[in-house]
């Protein structure tokens, strides 16, 4: 266990985490809508299961983001 992991207590190093929340909660939402807006509108092939990986992918970094956050809030606790 590093010294940043000791005193933030995540299990992910801020820098990652500060991505991951990025990625989790603007990234891929926003992507999921624009795929769904232009691929609707363009008649693609294939754009509901597009749409359906983007937001199952941000659901997951979320949770994992969040069972980071819940762990340092445990950790600082203690």
């Amino acid at each position: 266990m590093d010294d940043e992991e000791k005193t933030t207590g995540y299990l992910i190093p801020d820098k990652v985490y500060d991505v991951l929340k990025w990625v989790g909660l603007i990234a891929l939402p926003a992507s999921a809508v624009c795929v769904q807006t232009i691929g609707t509108a363009a008649d693609w092939t294939g754009t509901d299961l597009t749409v359906t990986i983007l937001t199952a992918l941000g659901t997951l970094v979320g949770a994992l983001i969040g069972a980071s956050a819940i762990k340092a809030r445990r950790t600082t606790q203690e």
